[in-house]
């Protein structure tokens, strides 16, 4: 079966993470035809990372119609950053990479939407739903009915009980503990370490032991415009 090319969009850390899954994948079985890295910082263009070059800006997927892509851009400061990317990209589900580490334990009742990528050691148990252009950072846990909305961001270490509900473009940041029928609002951040025993609203920074509202995130105009539209305005 030939290879699918394939565009990583982000030449920073989580996309020499994705990069390495992918060759995992294809030690397993040839998979993927790594074409490069896309990324907006011209001075890099030319430039290899981690054996692969960067092929262009973000515009350029356009030139390579063919090629599917996964988006690897976000981080605790900007991490509504990804969805604005795929709005500029295109939202068609097939033109996005579904990349699933060979170590992550998924089972055939987790779904998971186009986009995402799940790095290695991450567990999944039963039930499990995950939407698109989600990140699932090295050993997260998911167990039995938790839902994921698009976007959301786990980093390293994170474990949610069961029927747990993710929201929108979430960020749960390394190490968090979510307690069981907890909902974490669409935007929230909850901080590193964090042990959340109460739902967390949209667009709230929660952080501590067990965790507590520090104060509003600091969202784009559209974003927190989407919030007050859905009755959940931050603090």
């Amino acid at each position: 079966m030939a290879q699918r090319p394939l565009l990583i969009v982000g030449a920073g850390g989580f996309g020499r993470e994705t990069l390495e899954a992918v060759r995992a994948l294809n030690r397993v079985e040839p998979t993927w035809d790594v074409l490069g890295f896309l990324d907006d910082d011209e001075a890099r263009h030319g430039l290899e990372v981690d054996g692969l070059p960067i092929v262009g800006s973000i515009a350029c997927a356009a030139d390579h119609p063919d090629a599917q892509v996964v988006v690897t851009i976000g981080n605790p400061d900007n991490f509504t950053v990804r969805r604005r990317i795929v709005g500029r990209i295109g939202s068609e589900p097939d033109r996005y990479a579904t990349i699933i580490h060979p170590a992550a334990v998924i089972p055939p009742s987790a779904s998971l939407g186009a986009g995402t990528v799940v790095l290695a050691g991450v567990v999944a148990t039963s039930g499990i739903t995950i939407g698109a252009h989600v990140v699932v950072m090295p050993a997260v846990v998911f167990t039995h009915d938790d839902v994921i909305d698009d976007h959301a961001t786990f980093g390293t270490g994170v474990r949610l009980a069961g029927a747990v509900r993710i929201g929108l473009g979430a960020y749960i940041g390394a190490g968090a503990l979510i307690r069981e029928r907890r909902t974490v609002g669409p935007w929230a951040l909850v901080g590193m370490g964090a042990a959340v025993t109460r739902d967390v609203p949209a667009g709230e920074v929660w952080a501590g032991i067990p965790a507590r509202y520090r104060r509003p995130v600091a969202l784009p105009d559209d974003i927190r415009a989407e919030i007050e539209l859905a009755g959940g305005v931050p603090a």
